[in-house]
């Protein structure tokens, strides 16, 4: 059994859009960016309202699961913006305990930005909080709450507190006939003490960060799910996606699950990749499959030129049978949909990428990570440069400077690595260099290396953590400061 699925969901093959209603923008007055307010009820209203609350997801008709969300569903509402359009976002928090709302991938002020670590005030219990900032780039964000929840799988991402975030750059033709966004999702977190198994680990993959000797003891706990979704759906669970031959369809894909890297497929359509993480891409590449980290986002067209019944799926069986996916069916097509796992699972940044990296700045930053094992009875720690968070004053930048970041992991664990509020370009991949592909997280693979250049442009405190929440929580985070 897959480490991260406990049961499985048998014959499940349907799926479900259920993304919850777009939230629309009122007008108002412009405000100034980065502003913010703590306080009763404005006098202004807001353009968008996001409500904390508990929610009941139906994830199929036979099974339903209560959690906390946004605005009643999981995911939350759309928020569709326009790139440089200030907004007004009220969050109001229906919960008992304090609460944050991160908007993953914006650039804008660390008082807004959604996390403690940089100052933005928690939203209290029953209490509201007003964001003021301007969106911006243009691409696919996502919202999510970004509380520590240590031992608690009843807090932070394991709950259903996230959301889409697009902005619009005016500049999108629009040719495509479909479009949908879709989050892949774990539900029903447990701890146990189970390795990962990942049947899709490439067994040739380089490991040049891999150390002489490897730290002593068991491994401690990790988070295990019982079922998987895509958005707010199992397959079986909600009507499938209905296509035309020759259409052609816009997906925007978002891991917003709190621990797990999944890949997905589908049987006989390829993924015209063109960005990463929001940003368009320097090489745009059809591809097999698409991996994803937490946090991660692909946006991928898809020529819908083989008429049939397919599932879209995880590669992986045990995913896939626990219910990650959704069925794509052709018009005037029936039957049970099919399934088969691509020969190529490889995922490789480097692709989207040019040949070349750019010249190395003189400024550079080594991170070495590292696992100190919790035991069978405890947690994993996890360290940069051989302590945990929160670092003080030891990532300092000089505005206007650039900086290559050596990701160095020295762990038996992949991990998505996440800067706040900046966007970084990759540059080599296990000692392939590459140019061209800009992201805000990217998954460091296990043993391996990874390095990003970061032009240090927002000033303000700024978080650097794990995207996998019990890494997070456990020691894998720091501040980059500014001078």
């Amino acid at each position: 059994m897959d480490r991260r699925n406990f049961i499985k969901i048998g014959g499940a093959f349907a799926g479900g859009l259920g993304l919850g209603k777009m939230l629309h923008a009122q007008q108002m007055p412009p405000m100034q960016q980065g502003q913010a307010q703590n306080s009763g009820a404005p006098s202004t209203p807001a353009d968008f309202t996001v409500k904390i609350g508990t929610v009941l997801v139906e994830l199929a008709p036979y099974r339903s699961l209560s959690t906390i969300g946004y605005n009643g569903t999981s995911p939350g509402p759309l928020i569709r913006l326009r790139e440089g359009k200030p907004v007004t976002i009220d969050v109001i928090n229906d919960t008992d305990t304090p609460e944050l709302v991160h908007w993953h991938g914006l650039l804008i002020p660390s008082e807004v930005d959604g996390a403690e670590e940089e100052g933005t005030p928690m939203v209290p219990p029953h209490g509201r909080y007003r964001y003021q900032f301007t969106p911006g780039p243009a691409g696919s964000r996502w919202y999510h709450t970004h509380t520590m929840a240590g031992s608690d799988l009843h807090r932070g991402t394991y709950t259903g507190q996230y959301g889409f975030f697009y902005i619009d750059s005016g500049k999108d033709p629009g040719k495509y006939d479909q479009e949908h966004f879709l989050a892949l999702r774990d539900w029903e977190p447990f701890l146990a003490n189970e390795d990962e198994d990942d049947e899709d680990e490439d067994p040739n993959a380089p490991k040049p960060e891999k150390p002489d000797r490897m730290p002593r003891g068991a491994n401690g706990y990790e988070a295990v799910y019982r079922v998987v979704s895509i958005n707010d759906k199992l397959m079986g669970g909600g009507p499938p996606i209905q296509v035309k031959a020759g259409q052609r369809v816009l997906f925007h894909f978002l891991n917003a699950c709190a621990t797990s890297n999944r890949k997905i497929a589908m049987t006989g359509h390829k993924f015209q990749v063109f960005a990463l993480d929001g940003n368009p891409v320097a090489n745009p590449q059809a591809v097999d499959v698409i991996a994803m980290g937490p946090g991660e986002r692909v946006d991928a067209f898809v020529e819908m030129n083989r008429p049939g019944v397919w599932a879209l799926g995880a590669t992986a069986d045990a995913d896939r049978n626990a219910g990650l996916g959704i069925i794509v069916e052709y018009e005037n097509q029936k039957g049970q949909p099919q399934f088969l796992r691509p020969a190529n699972r490889v995922w490789d940044y480097t692709v989207f990428g040019r040949p070349t990296a750019p010249p190395a700045p003189q400024e550079t930053i080594d991170m070495i990570i590292g696992k100190v094992p919790g035991g069978v009875h405890g947690f994993n720690h996890w360290t940069i440069n051989s302590k945990e968070y929160p670092h003080e004053d030891e990532f300092v930048l000089r505005p206007g400077s650039k900086y290559r970041i050596f990701f160095r992991n020295r762990t038996d664990d992949d991990h998505p690595l996440h800067i706040h509020r900046h966007l970084f370009e990759i540059v080599e991949v296990n000692g392939k260099p590459t140019g061209g592909v800009m992201k805000d997280t990217v998954v460091v693979p296990q043993f391996g290396r990874v390095a990003v250049d970061l032009m240090a442009d927002q000033p303000g405190l700024t978080l650097f953590h794990c995207h996998n929440q019990m890494h997070m929580d456990f020691g894998f985070k720091a501040l980059f400061r500014y001078s």
